[in-house]
């Protein structure tokens, strides 16, 4: 029996139990060799062979020490020890460094609910984490991604943490497979033993339907195998298409990649996978959400063209024009002007990306880039020279 104090492998102190899932158990310690004094907290997992404890339960706790010792990413807790005692029993060790945070499924017992915002901050940082785990060769797959998993840390970022269900190749015939995996974030293929990448992409949008809606993904409706959750949440269209096709009960009708799924999140279109129909291959198709109305305040605008626009506050009253932003009209008020420029600066990108249509990301900031330098070629020049002949006039008027 394991006691609070107690010291493992001559090095590492218990503090607190912090799970135990019968087979498992996770304890925050103390590290009496550290590394760094900031490094002296860290988590220990341990596994007692014996009596429940199967020999498919040892070869994952093994296989979740290989890969960990191997993966250095910021996002994922790093590895520092492996061991065995024999003491009564025979325990197996895995310590981690100490992530000091929340996890998401702790804010959701809190009853935390989670904007769009959040859920598409997570999003990316968890997407960014799986596509360095998925381009590896072989892929690393997590193949247990829920809320519990995800630790939101105090320096505000997001971390993938228990890689007890990991894989790092793709099951062959015949061999047998351990069914890993939480029913709700689980798709259907990994019950069969054949998890791909989508598969880890699956999980992730059951995931973020969860944080949305408050509801357990298994405890959701739903049609055809599709989780129903539109219906409960306040979202833009674009995000809601975006998750419904992260958890497609299909995987070839998934994004393929975390990469994929990531560029699509950020330019706000989704890429639809060639179907056929009456025997005819129809191409891709790309749908974005610009032009949806510079009021529209439920469709997101890609994070990627959010900032400063330096033709829009440079070259006010020719920018926008090409850009449809009618608003800007005010900056041909005297009195109200100056203010109106400054504002277009700020918010131009967003509203130019909600008052037109625009081929892609690509289109819109080549268009923008071309405007930017205008106006520091013409615009930037043609203001200096008014403000310069204005202070002139000023100065001789009161001599």
């Amino acid at each position: 029996m394991l006691q609070v104090e107690q010291i493992l492998h001559s090095r590492y102190q218990l503090q607190r139990q912090l799970g135990n899932n019968g087979v498992r158990q996770t304890w925050l310690a103390t590290d009496l060799q550290p590394s760094a004094p900031e490094n002296s907290q860290v988590i220990v997992k341990l596994l007692a062979f014996g009596g429940n404890v199967q020999w498919d339960d040892l070869k994952l706790f093994e296989r979740e020490a290989q890969i960990l010792q191997h993966l250095n990413h910021p996002r994922i807790p790093q590895y520092i020890d492996y061991f065995c005692i024999d003491d009564h029993a025979l325990w197996f060790g895995l310590v981690q460094k100490y992530i000091p945070g929340e996890s998401l499924k702790e804010r959701l017992a809190q009853r935390q609910r989670f904007t769009e915002k959040q859920v598409r901050k997570i999003a990316v940082e968890v997407l960014k984490i799986l596509t360095m785990l998925h381009e590896l060769n072989p892929a690393v797959l997590h193949r247990d991604i829920k809320p519990s998993n995800l630790i939101w840390g105090e320096d505000n970022h997001i971390y993938l943490v228990d890689f007890g269900a990991v894989q790092d190749k793709a099951a062959k015939e015949g061999v047998t497979f351990t069914i890993v995996g939480t029913y709700g974030y689980a798709p259907m293929e990994q019950y069969g033993g054949r998890s791909v990448p989508a598969s880890d992409l699956y999980a992730l949008g059951a995931s973020l339907i969860h944080l949305l809606t408050g509801t357990p993904p298994a405890e959701l409706p739903q049609c055809d195998l599709r989780i129903q959750f539109a219906d409960r949440v306040s979202i833009s269209p674009s995000f809601a298409n975006w998750l419904e096709k992260l958890t497609q009960p299909a995987p070839e009708k998934r994004f393929m990649t975390a990469r994929q799924a990531l560029e699509s999140l950020k330019s706000g279109s989704i890429v639809h996978q060639s179907e056929k129909k009456n025997g005819v291959t129809l191409a891709h198709q790309t749908r974005n959400n610009s032009g949806c109305g510079i009021n529209n305040t439920k469709e997101q605008v890609p994070d990627e063209i959010l900032g400063w626009n330096w033709g829009a506050f440079l070259m006010p009253w020719l920018w926008l024009w090409s850009n449809k932003v009618w608003i800007g009209l005010l900056c041909f008020f005297p009195s109200i002007g100056w203010i109106m420029t400054i504002i277009l600066g700020a918010k131009a990108n967003e509203w130019a990306w909600k008052s037109r249509r625009w081929r892609s990301i690509q289109h819109f900031k080549e268009h923008q880039r071309g405007w930017a330098i205008a106006g520091v070629l013409i615009g930037a020049p043609f203001s200096i020279i008014l403000w310069t002949a204005a202070i002139v006039f000023l100065i001789t008027s009161f001599l």
